[in-house]
């Protein structure tokens, strides 16, 4: 059956995952007289200049209601988060805090036990926090520190490197919402390998720049990648490495455990994909960076405009 592109893109633009990263540009609005940060912010994690390497700091607060509903997840997903903005930004992670507040200690053990799991899948140290049992509802934020001596940033895509899309699709929905869990079954020793690679393929020059696919989906974050970079892509939907039973709306609107956009060379690329699968990750191509400011979206012989940031900016996270 073939696909509507314009009515895909309609459904696309109703996705909350945007409206919340839409509020981004109200809260830096209010920030513009902080002490100016030494690095552009919009990346995933902030970087701060360390000698001649950088450090990695990255945080994630949760929407109360699924820290109250499922707080087990909650709490692996504080870490494996913050992990994934660590490696979208070539780095490796060294240590992890939080704050929990919650009204209710078993729920309050719930939430640990899963940043407890989470950071021995990832051999990642829970190094302090702040605790408060005595709120009037459950609050989870976690924040990771991390290192990198060769920083990928969204602001150092060019025009002419390749998109690549990079998903792990071994995976199952995690109800509610449209989480692709791909990671709370895995063998440990695969996950910390997978999230290796991001570091390894930004030493070797191989990756450019890259961004994890977030609750925004791959559509919010690619527009989100393309704001940093005052650039623009056109992306083949149907080259996007995608779960045979999963529908496209869907999944680019899906926010998957181990998922990222690239910016590579096209000399790199085949090499890029060999790695991923070599890992059991599906990797492929599918679009090339252009100095047009839009995300042009193609699938089978339709082509459309799915967002203009000459128009409509989505965070207002730009250098340009």
């Amino acid at each position: 059956m073939k696909e509507d592109l314009p009515a895909l893109i309609t459904q696309l633009h109703s996705y909350s995952g945007l409206a919340h990263k839409k509020d981004i540009q109200t809260v830096a609005r209010q920030l513009r007289e902080a002490w100016p940060a030494p690095c552009a912010n919009g990346d995933d994690s902030a970087l701060i200049p360390d000698g001649d390497s950088f450090k990695l700091l990255a945080m994630e607060g949760f929407i109360n209601h699924f820290v109250a509903e499922d707080p087990w997840f909650a709490g692996w997903c504080g870490v494996m988060v913050n992990l994934s903005d660590i490696a979208a930004m070539g780095g490796r992670p060294l240590a992890i805090v939080n704050a929990l507040w919650d009204d209710d200690l078993p729920h309050a053990e719930q939430i640990l036990q899963g940043m407890a799991a989470a950071s021995r899948a990832w051999q990642v140290p829970i190094v302090g926090g702040h605790t408060n049992l005595r709120s009037e509802q459950p609050q989870l934020a976690v924040a990771v520190l991390g290192e990198t001596t060769h920083p990928l940033s969204s602001f150092a895509v060019r025009s002419g490197q390749t998109l690549m899309v990079a998903i792990n699709l071994h995976g199952r929905w995690h109800p509610p919402g449209l989480n692709w869990d791909a990671a709370t079954d895995a063998a440990p020793a695969a996950l910390r390998r997978t999230l290796a690679l991001l570091p390894e393929l930004a030493a070797s020059g191989q990756v450019h720049a890259a961004k994890d696919i977030s609750q925004a989906g791959l559509a919010g974050t690619l527009v989100m990648m393309l704001e940093s970079a005052g650039l623009g892509v056109e992306i083949d939907l149907a080259q996007i490495p995608r779960p045979d039973e999963v529908g496209l709306e869907q999944w680019l609107c899906a926010f998957p455990s181990f998922g990222f956009l690239l910016a590579v060379d096209a000399e790199h690329c085949e090499a890029v994909q060999q790695c991923f699968e070599d890992c059991d990750v599906a990797c492929a191509a599918v679009g090339k960076f252009t100095i047009n400011q839009q995300l042009m979206m193609k699938l089978q012989q339709q082509r459309a405009c799915y967002w203009d940031l000459t128009q409509q900016p989505l965070t207002g996270m730009t250098n340009h």
